[in-house]
């Protein structure tokens, strides 16, 4: 019986055994992949390192995978990753040119199950759509709340705290961290701000100084292209869609295997800072931003981390804004539905170690970067971590995965809530590092009073 590409994943990353940054630098000063060629991309996207912390990759295996969640039988292209891998290591770019495009073929023409799964749920698209499906539409939106700047400020500490936090140690289970590092409580090393997460969100911020609250998701593209040179998985494709000419929501959509990963998700943060205490223009915005990159569940994914940090102003605990924003995610949707299964388990299961087990039991054929794995752990992190920023983070390093977004998240939520510990602040600073041209190093107080000077209208 031929091994389906989660099989193959879920393998390599129960036994990946973490790089111990206490002793290796990160790679993140190297070479950036902008500046590479595309036989060099191409040769990154078969076999790769995760750049803070190490952790394997094959963005190609991982593209397959993530159709098989969606119902595609990805037999043929699977059978082609072998050859892949072997071309790879022997650095043969001739002949892994043409294995690549016969694998993408493979990829793209694989059909799909008429009675998968996925295919019983509903994927609204549009704003309009969407808005009909929200449970909480209706539901009277707060008035801005006092100490929009000090919330801002701490949510943006928050945030970079938790991807500086997370950026070391993700990519791997809880399982292998802990051997390593044991009960990771603090950095592990020198914390550092650069990552792939935040440039979205200051081309967001850009976008809507611009525009306002009337910006559309094109508006958005455009600073994407002006602004930010190489992107990832789902990001790097849309990158490519947008420079041929496509425009969202298709620059999200098309020949996208990656579309329900948590790039929005990871990002929605900024568009609760945008509309603190009215959860539902956050989500407006976050479903604008989302489909530039991404579609259906990735974008709903964006939409409760939109929700989560625009409640986040007015609520003073997570449990509470964790059931809320489920209401401004689209009914019928399986992000819906598993959102609703996660809330429902940690409601009734009282110890964390059993919640923790059994989202990695329910989410094994899914891959690290995917919305629903990620968004479980954020789940279990606000509901057994209480406004406690260390013991969640704990728990976010227990639950591995997407880290560095899931810090960043659950860092946004508690900062905004009730500030950040010392601990956690201090190390850091106020600088934010960057990969964006012209803001390779930006202040987080000056960032986070535009954030807030946006919010209220007055740039």
């Amino acid at each position: 019986m031929r091994i389906k590409a989660w099989q193959a994943e879920r393998d390599i990353r129960r036994s990946a055994v973490p790089l111990d940054r206490r002793l290796h630098p990160s790679s993140w000063c190297e070479q950036t992949a902008a500046e590479k060629g595309q036989d060099e991309v191409m040769f990154m996207l078969w076999e790769s390192s995760v750049p803070g912390s190490g952790a394997p990759e094959c963005l190609y295996r991982e593209a397959a995978q993530s159709m098989e969640n969606q119902g595609f039988d990805e037999s043929v292209a699977v059978s082609l990753i072998p050859e892949g891998l072997r071309l790879a290591h022997s650095g043969d770019a001739p002949a892994l040119r043409v294995l690549t495009a016969h694998y993408l073929d493979a990829l793209f023409a694989a059909p799909q199950d008429p009675l998968c799964s996925y295919l019983g749920f509903e994927h609204p698209g549009s704003w309009d759509e969407v808005l009909s499906r929200l449970p909480a539409a209706h539901t009277p939106q707060e008035e801005q709340p006092d100490s929009v700047e000090e919330k801002t400020l701490t949510g943006w500490v928050g945030q970079l705290a938790g991807g500086a936090f997370g950026t070391a140690i993700e990519g791997y289970t809880g399982q292998r961290i802990s051997e390593v590092y044991g009960d990771v409580r603090s950095y592990v090393t020198d914390p550092e701000t650069m990552n792939d997460d935040v440039v979205y969100e200051l081309a967001l911020l850009d976008a809507f100084e611009s525009h306002g609250h009337g910006l559309t998701s094109q508006d958005i593209a455009d600073e994407w292209l002006r602004q930010i040179p190489f992107g990832w998985s789902a990001e790097w494709i849309a990158i490519q869609n947008l420079r041929a000419g496509l425009t969202p929501p298709e620059s999200g959509s098309y020949r996208n295997p990656y579309s329900d990963w948590i790039g929005v998700q990871m990002r929605g943060m900024i568009c609760g800072m945008l509309a603190p205490g009215r959860p539902l223009e956050a989500v407006r915005l976050a479903h604008l931003d989302g489909v530039v990159s991404h579609a259906a569940n990735g974008v709903y994914g964006g939409m409760y981390a939109a929700a989560l940090t625009a409640l986040a102003y007015v609520r003073d605990d997570p449990r509470v804004v964790a059931v809320e924003a489920a209401g401004y995610v689209p009914q019928g949707s399986e992000y819906a539905a598993v959102l609703h299964e996660c809330l429902d388990m940690v409601a009734r299961e009282s110890d964390v170690s059993s919640a923790l087990a059994w989202a990695e039991q329910r989410f094994e054929q899914y891959n690290w970067i995917h919305a629903y794995p990620n968004m479980a752990v954020d789940i279990i992190s606000l509901w057994y971590g209480g406004q406690d920023i260390t013991e969640s983070f704990a728990l976010l390093a227990r639950g591995g995965l997407d880290i560095d977004c899931n810090a960043g998240l659950v860092g946004t939520v508690l900062g905004v809530m009730g500030g950040v510990p010392a601990v956690w602040a201090d190390p850091i600073g106020d600088r934010l590092e960057t990969y964006i041209p012209g803001k390779e190093r930006l202040s987080i107080h000056a960032l986070a009073e535009r954030t807030a000077l946006l919010a209220r209208g007055m740039l």
